[in-house]
């Protein structure tokens, strides 16, 4: 039997439960991917506010949860392999601590063995607008080879509702890991004409 490809799930206090819930939703249902999934204090205060769940409700869809300061669980070393991590949504405090590898917890502590191990690492920055510290921050994670992604919306998608920019978004985060979810996705296709006119 194929050993599954591990993908990390980091949650933190900042607004946007909704893009974990989605992508937990989406792999949940791939039997090939098996989900680690981590949520700081005021992740889950936001998910219960956000979302109305449960942390029971909302951590049923994840394969394997770890506590926020299990400093021992099996993702906070480079010997377990994983495909990478996600952080989302992200908060500046979590950037911060991704940033200067402040591991104080499970989530920025995976996040820095993502990074040495050179796997891949995308977080979703929360904030606007930005301050100067937050964008040092960024910049710090890209240029270790992080991937900086805010839920920018695509309106040329023409959506219908707020599931469809959530979907859209997730899609796009999912493709960097080569998770299969074309079904979310609008992809552009120009504007039809004649261009020989």
């Amino acid at each position: 039997m194929t050993e599954p490809k591990r993908i990390i799930l980091g949650i933190t206090g900042a607004t946007g439960a909704i893009y974990a819930l989605r992508m937990l939703h989406v792999l949940h249902e791939l039997d090939d991917w098996e989900t680690h999934l981590v949520i700081s204090s005021a992740g889950m205060l936001n998910i219960q506010y956000e979302l109305d769940l449960n942390k029971k409700a909302f951590t049923e869809l994840a394969d394997h949860v770890y506590d926020i300061n299990n400093i021992a669980a099996p993702i906070a070393s480079g010997s377990f392999t994983t495909q990478g991590m996600i952080v989302a949504p992200c908060s500046m405090k979590t950037l911060a601590c991704i940033a200067h590898a402040f591991s104080d917890n499970v989530i920025s502590r995976a996040a820095d063995v993502v990074l040495k191990e050179r796997r891949r690492l995308l977080v979703m920055p929360r904030e606007t607008p930005y301050s100067l510290a937050h964008i040092k921050n960024m910049q710090a994670v890209t240029e270790m080879g992080g991937i900086i992604y805010s839920p920018v919306p695509a309106f040329y998608i023409r959506p219908q509702s707020i599931a469809d920019l959530v979907d859209e978004t997730v899609g796009r985060i999912l493709r960097f890991f080569d998770i299969p979810c074309d079904e979310l996705l609008t992809p552009w296709q120009g504007i039809k004409g004649d261009e020989r006119k």
